[in-house]
C-alpha cells in the first residue's frame, strides 16, 4: 500500500513557474514508478510524466510538457517533485501524483495503482 499526497499548486501567471510536490509513504515505495497525471475540466486524465529509478532515474515526458516540465525523484524521502516552468493557460488542471508497479513505465491511468487527492494549478493569461 502507498499513500499519495500532493501539494504546491496555485495560481500563476502565464510564462510563470510552479514546484509540485509528492509525498510518498508506505512500503515497498522505491519499487514503484512514479507519474504525474493532469485533470482540465470536461477533459480526461493524461499522463504528464513519469520516473523510473530502477534504470538511472528515466524520464518520460508527454509532447504537451517536454522542455517545460522537470520530474524528479527524492528516494531519501520519498519524494516525487514536479518543476513546471514556461506555464501555459493550457496547463491549468488538477495534477495528480501516482504509482504504478508495472516493470515498465506506462502512460496509461489504467496502469496506475495509487493515486493522490490532486492539487489545482491555474495559469491565467
Amino acid at each position: 500500500q502507498v499513500q499519495l499526497v500532493e501539494s504546491g499548486g496555485g495560481l500563476v501567471q502565464a510564462g510563470g513557474s510552479l514546484r509540485l510536490s509528492c509525498a510518498a509513504s508506505g512500503r515497498a515505495f522505491l519499487s514503484y514508478v512514479m507519474g504525474w497525471f493532469r485533470q482540465a475540466p470536461g477533459k480526461e486524465r493524461e499522463f504528464v510524466a513519469a520516473i523510473d529509478w530502477r534504470i538511472g532515474s528515466r524520464a518520460y515526458y508527454a509532447d504537451s510538457v517536454k522542455g517545460r516540465f522537470t520530474i524528479s525523484r527524492d528516494n531519501a524521502k520519498n519524494l516525487v517533485p514536479l518543476e513546471m516552468n514556461s506555464l501555459k493557460p493550457e496547463d491549468t488542471a488538477n495534477y495528480y501524483c501516482a504509482a504504478s508497479r508495472s516493470p515498465v513505465v506506462r502512460t496509461s491511468t489504467s496502469e496506475y495503482d495509487y493515486w493522490g487527492q490532486g492539487t489545482q494549478v491555474t495559469v491565467s493569461s
